[in-house]
């Protein structure tokens, strides 16, 4: 196991640095990050010079994809260049926009995968029952329709739900904004408070749309575990049939999952754009639209590793799982 850790990682060198050239070279080509300045009002050449020099534009591209990896991997991962805007930090932008998304999408995704299996468990053992014909109609509800829409809805829910709550007398609770930069302030009551308000609007976003697949993925591998031999030859011997489907088939029908939500994470790691814009979260996704949008280079070149880095990681993670899952699995 140890072996194939540490051979997986050596892979994954070439593979980061391939990754990071193309990053580059994508990067590169959305545009002259100093275009817009310059169009706002007449630049002499050496105030034009000058900004290129701060920007590290005027450099031939290999010379500039050296320079900036080579300062990468000491840490060093540039700063914005867009004059006008202020100089910020990428990497410690980055790091905050990370740890945003990762309390957002961590939680959302792990309350969606204990959904999505008791739900997929359970429809493949009654198969075309009421409940299996009402959770599969649910799920492809939730796969069809966009998801910007179900953002929207419940952020509708949401207000008119508070606006239920003034009339009460009560104060508004539910967010359809994240929490501020400096956090939420007052005794831990009142945090506890805050926070859930902040947090349950999105999350119940997210975990709409993922449980959906989760449920999907784990009947259809559920049905398949339940009709193998070995499954039959254990039901033969009058073992119980809880014993039969938790210890027998559904361990086997979890490594599907497993490639499922890694690669879930992985994604969500990344930002849930359209979740983060709807409800006004400052993390991956807002991050990269903003450096899109204002040709930031660096950032959105720092988006790009980082979300690398995590897909690497995260699907070695499944492959470790699989022989834990698995034990015919041998990881050599």
């Amino acid at each position: 196991m140890i072996r194939y850790i540490i051979r997986r990682l050596l892979i994954s060198i070439p593979v980061i640095i391939a990754a990071s050239f193309l990053c580059f070279g994508l990067t590169t080509a959305m545009g002259d990050p100093l275009g817009e300045w310059k169009l706002q009002k007449p630049r002499t050449p050496a105030e034009i010079a000058a900004a290129e020099e701060r920007a590290g534009t005027n450099a031939p591209f290999f010379e500039r994809y050296v320079t900036w990896a080579t300062n990468f991997v000491q840490g060093d991962w540039g700063t914005t260049v867009t004059p006008g805007n202020g100089t910020q930090d990428v990497k410690d932008k980055i790091f905050k926009a990370v740890g945003v998304t990762a309390r957002l999408v961590i939680g959302a995704e792990l309350i969606a995968l204990t959904i999505g299996l008791a739900i997929g468990v359970l429809g493949a053992v009654r198969q075309y029952s009421i409940f299996d014909y009402t959770a599969t109609g649910l799920a492809f509800t939730m796969f069809s329709m966009p998801l910007f829409c179900i953002a929207i809805m419940i952020k509708y829910a949401g207000i008119e739900f508070n606006n239920f709550l003034q009339q009460l007398g009560m104060d508004r609770w539910l967010r359809t904004a994240g929490p501020p930069d400096g956090g939420f302030s007052g005794s831990v009551t009142d945090q506890v408070y805050q926070y859930s308000g902040a947090y349950i609007l999105p999350t119940i976003c997210l975990v709409a749309i993922q449980f959906a697949v989760y449920s999907r993925y784990q009947r259809a591998s559920m049905l398949d575990t339940l009709n193998a031999d070995y499954v039959r030859t254990a039901q033969a011997k009058g073992i119980s049939q809880s014993r039969v489907i938790f210890r027998h088939a559904w361990r086997n029908a979890l490594i599907p999952i497993t490639t499922v939500f890694t690669l879930n994470l992985g994604a969500l790691i990344a930002g849930a754009i359209i979740t983060e814009t709807v409800f006004g979260w400052q993390g991956m996704g807002r991050v990269l639209l903003d450096a899109v949008n204002k040709k930031e280079p660096y950032m959105v070149l720092g988006f790009l590793m980082v979300t690398a880095v995590a897909t690497i990681v995260l699907n070695l993670i499944a492959d470790i799982l699989y022989a834990v899952l698995d034990p015919r699995i041998r990881l050599d």
